[in-house]
Parts: structure tokens; C-alpha cells; sequence
């Protein structure tokens, strides 16, 4: 029986680092490097939908969408993966559906984690990468283009930025927090040893 894959999600504000970082840990272990929303050609449509500039949706429609890009990508490219005994890196997960939608818009945390549990069939990363980075970092790093989630106010960010924390201190054996704060090398450094890899 070959052995199944680890499935590794990197979390955090805007412009932490995420996709960078990922795709340095993939590089370096030879895993599969995705994304959500849109590691899938629906996932693409999604994400148009979520952060580009068409009618915003609700709060509820929001998590709906957000879900099913989680459904579609799970099935379609996380789960084949693992099952073949490759290691999958996503640049996000179930992480931001709570801190987003569930400390940043306020909803319930609860329902919306039997949503991430329906939709993902009970699959959950394995590990959990947390990058921080002060917000004004943050916001130098972003620029002026930004998406619907990158134009959000300061009391948003602090609060999504706070769920985070909340999320990983509840769960401590599957979230790592990780300073993103420094040169590209040194938080890849940083990551690997947290991660353990060589």
C-alpha cells in the first residue's frame, strides 16, 4: 500500500506571504501547489465571483461560494493527490472560511465549520502554517490593485488577523504560527524548520 500524501495549508492576512512561501515549501518537497479559490477551472470562475469587481455577494452567498470552490478543489485535485501518495501544499484552506467569514463578517464560526465539514467531506489539512506580519507591512506590500477581500477596512483586517490567532491557539497539534516578517529566505527558513524538512 503506497503511502498517502501530507496535505499542508498556508493561512494568514493579505499580502503575508502566503503564496510565496507555498510555493517555496512545494519547490523544495516536491509536493502538488494549489489554491483556493481557483485550483480548479470552476474554482477560476469562483474566485472572479468572490474578488473581482461583479455584484458583491451576502455574507451567506459569500461562505456558499467559498464552499463550494472548497468542494470542487478537494475532489477534483487535493484528494486524487494525496491518494497517490503526493504531498499537497494549498495557499489557503478551511482557515480562512472561519477568520474571514467568521471573526471578519461576524457570522457563527460553528455553522460555518459544519459547512467546511460538509463540503470537504471531513478532509482537513494535516498541518496548518500560520504567517503574521504586521498589518502596516502588509499594506506597503499590497499596493494600489487590490481585490474585494485586499480593500476591506483596518477594523476587518484586525479582526480576521485575530481569528487567525484564535484558530491557531484551539489547535495547537495541527496550526504553526510562523513570523513572515523578514527576507523571502529567511521566512522559507523559518517554515522548513517549522515544518521539518531539510
Amino acid at each position: 500500500m503506497s503511502r498517502r500524501g501530507r496535505y499542508i495549508a498556508f493561512e494568514g492576512w493579505e499580502a503575508s506571504g502566503k503564496s510565496t512561501q507555498a510555493r517555496l515549501l512545494a519547490d523544495r518537497i516536491n509536493a502538488v501547489l494549489t489554491r483556493e479559490p481557483g485550483g480548479t477551472d470552476l474554482g477560476l470562475a469562483i474566485r472572479d465571483l468572490l474578488l473581482g469587481n461583479g455584484p458583491e455577494p451576502t455574507q451567506r452567498a459569500e461562505a456558499l461560494l467559498f464552499a463550494a470552490d472548497r468542494a470542487q478543489h478537494l475532489a477534483e485535485v487535493v484528494e486524487p493527490a494525496l491518494s497517490q501518495g503526493n504531498d499537497v501544499i494549498t495557499d489557503r484552506s478551511y482557515g480562512s472560511t472561519l477568520a474571514y467569514q467568521g471573526h471578519g463578517r461576524g457570522q457563527s464560526t460553528e455553522e460555518l465549520m459544519r459547512l467546511v465539514e460538509w463540503a470537504s467531506g471531513g478532509l482537513l489539512p494535516d498541518l496548518v502554517v500560520l504567517l503574521t506580519v504586521p498589518v502596516d507591512t502588509a499594506n506597503g506590500r499590497l499596493g494600489d490593485e487590490r481585490d474585494r477581500m485586499e480593500r476591506e477596512d483596518a477594523d476587518f483586517a484586525a479582526r480576521v488577523i485575530d481569528g487567525f490567532a484564535v484558530l491557531a491557539s484551539a489547535d495547537p497539534d495541527r496550526w504553526i504560527v510562523v513570523d513572515g516578517d523578514g527576507s523571502i529566505a529567511e521566512v522559507a527558513e523559518r517554515i522548513a524548520n517549522a515544518v521539518g524538512v531539510k
